[in-house]
């Protein structure tokens, strides 16, 4: 029999054992022949000081997780308090996946599926009747329609047994016999689209990508250095695990810039050194700042082995002139830089024309062979932008030039880890690079839809560069291409000090307020980078027809205005994300016309 001798705490009454006879269990045991008490008075119980350390340090860190995740207050209605008895929990994943951030899809994008499923619900509270998703480029999405030609491919990729019934699908579905030749094609290269291929894609569709490049180039490419890849995301994730090395690696990346950089260099627990285009010269690159930025980094042990390039830019829409693209593949190989090249707009280009990084080089190398003829490039390609615009399928490919041939082995090794690229995504990267021929039948509906596409795009960007050119406040870069603007906006100092209180940049604060107001949904740019007391937003130019446009102009600002307004006046009460449906004003006589107006109003 154990004698146990605890001392127990008035409060809560568990015990503390302070000896024991035989027994050696901590608190209780299934023997309870003898148990003897002392009164322990004041003292604090350590048992339950622990669980509520816990408790405390679970909220605080699942409130951090919530904001970098962007999920608001969803997660802590959810927060189970036997978090302690799993493996898992927010103080223990890795921490470099929980700094990295993605403003692209954040709590902004949250939010605005938040009101988007309100109004599916038919909710007539929110001050506006849609939701324009203008943070993102996913051109299906916002209702660019796709390729015919393709989609006919993929239908009898999908199911071929419909091969079988051609007089049906020329006669009666409208299918052209193109259509059903290159379906017959990808299938005896694939086999199947439901399996494996090889890990660097399809042997036939890479060599129609290397022909695809040696026409737009003029130089000939070696199918044998092309990868396909889920998307040209996959391939920036290969590239920097292959570079990053440990904590002292440094990558340059330009700024502003797409946050797949930050955040993949964030988990690979690399530097990022940033280097800032020139917003006076329409964003284009500035030697002297990359150089300026090497140097700093260098001289602070980091040692820098990339340079990433985005051509045309994101977000900025930039197309680099041939002399920038030279300027920065001497730097490189005085350096010994590898550079990534980012050109999945290449289509998408208004003024001037695009220069690959590819062609420029193998012009470079032609002329001083020696001194070019070590730079290491990968150039990267995809079907989600442009105007194929099949995000959710997949695809894209990159081009490795230069390299080492045991550093291409380690790729080839780290891209068989995942297997293959999905194969449906392979087969429209090949009819990407090689669409229908004038000439042949499906030719001159491909181009009637191309054509259209670009077309409404430029006009959209154009619309949207007009109507910022008119808003006080707000200045824009005429559009050169991609799929964004990214305008650079002046904020009143009382919006600012609001800002802080929310804990938020002015940028987003911005973004908030516009959602709350119009229901237009954009990026800010603190979430790409910019430079030190400069705020911006980058929005889409995707969403169909002009009408948003002309909403944004005529009350955006307006309606942000009352928004701000509203906000002073609540700003006290818990929650600070009002609504503009609850701010009490007259639509008709809406004297706060400009975001100056509300600064001396307030």
């Amino acid at each position: 029999m154990c004698i146990h001798l605890y001392k127990k705490y008035p409060g809560c009454g568990h015990r503390r054992r302070v000896g024991f006879e035989t027994c050696h269990f901590d608190f209780e045991c299934g023997d309870r022949g003898i148990t003897e008490y002392e009164v322990l008075g004041t003292d604090e119980c350590r048992r339950c000081a622990e669980i509520e350390r816990q408790n405390k340090s679970r909220l605080e860190e699942g409130e951090e997780g919530q904001k970098a995740m962007g999920m608001g207050t969803m997660f802590r209605r959810t927060m189970s308090t036997t978090a302690s008895l799993r493996s898992l929990s927010i103080n223990n994943i890795n921490p470099h996946v929980k700094e990295a951030k993605y403003a692209v899809r954040g709590e902004l994008a949250v939010r605005s599926e938040e009101y988007r499923a309100k109004l599916a619900k038919g909710d007539t509270n929110l001050p506006f009747d849609t939701v324009v998703s203008a943070n993102i480029g996913n051109p299906q999405q916002l209702d660019q329609r796709p390729i015919t030609f393709f989609r006919q491919v993929l239908s009898l990729l999908e199911h071929p047994p419909l091969l079988e019934h051609e007089d049906v699908l020329l006669n009666q579905l409208g299918y052209k016999k193109d259509v059903l030749e290159r379906a017959r094609w990808l299938l005896k290269q694939v086999g199947s689209v439901g399996a494996y291929s090889a890990s660097p894609g399809a042997v036939g569709i890479k060599e129609r990508v290397a022909e695809f490049i040696e026409r737009r180039d003029g130089y000939p490419a070696d199918p044998n250095d092309i990868y396909l890849t889920g998307g040209a995301s996959a391939g920036v994730n290969t590239l920097l695990h292959i570079i990053c090395a440990g904590p002292k690696t440094g990558v340059l990346v330009p700024i502003p810039q797409y946050p797949l950089y930050t955040a993949s260099l964030s988990v690979l627990n690399a530097q990022c050194v940033p280097y800032y285009l020139d917003e006076s010269k329409n964003w284009g690159t500035d030697l002297e700042a990359i150089k300026g930025a090497h140097k700093k980094a260098v001289s602070e042990g980091i040692d820098v082995r990339s340079i990433v390039i985005i051509n045309p830019g994101n977000p900025t829409g930039a197309s680099l002139s041939v002399e920038d693209i030279k300027a920065v593949l001497d730097f490189a190989a005085q350096e010994k830089l590898v550079v990534i090249a980012d050109e999945v707009y290449q289509t998408n280009v208004f003024i001037g024309e695009f220069h690959s990084f590819k062609g420029v080089l193998r012009d470079m190398q032609k002329s001083e062979p020696e001194k070019y003829k070590n730079v290491e490039l990968s150039s990267l390609h995809s079907i989600s932008k442009g105007m194929v615009g099949e995000c959710g399928h997949r695809g894209g490919y990159f081009e490795l030039i230069g390299f080492d041939p045991e550093v291409v082995e380690q790729i080839y090794k780290f891209i068989s880890i995942t297997l293959c690229a999905p194969v449906i995504g392979q087969c429209l990267v090949e009819l990407m690079v090689n669409p229908p021929k004038e000439g042949e039948p499906s030719y001159e509906l491909y181009k009637k839809e191309y054509d259209g596409i670009f077309a409404g795009l430029q006009q959209r960007a154009t619309a949207l560069y007009e109507a910022f050119k008119e808003m006080e406040g707000v200045h824009c870069e005429s559009p050169q291409g991609s799929m964004y603007l990214f305008p650079t906006i002046h904020i009143p100092a009382k919006a600012i000090e609001a800002a802080k209180q929310e804990k938020r940049s002015a940028d987003e604060f911005y973004a908030f307020r516009l959602l709350d107001a119009t229901g237009i949904c954009i990026v800010p740019g603190s979430g790409f980078g910019q430079k030190e007391n400069t705020l911006h937003f980058r929005t889409t130019f995707l969403a169909p027809g002009t009408e948003w446009v002309a909403k944004s102009r005529t009350i955006a600002v307006r309606l942000i205005s009352m928004a701000l307004t509203g906000y002073y006046r609540t700003m006290t009460r818990p929650r600070t994300h009002r609504p503009l449906s609850m701010l009490k004003y007259d639509p008709v006589d809406m004297r706060l016309t400009t975001l100056r107006d509300v600064d001396e109003q307030l």
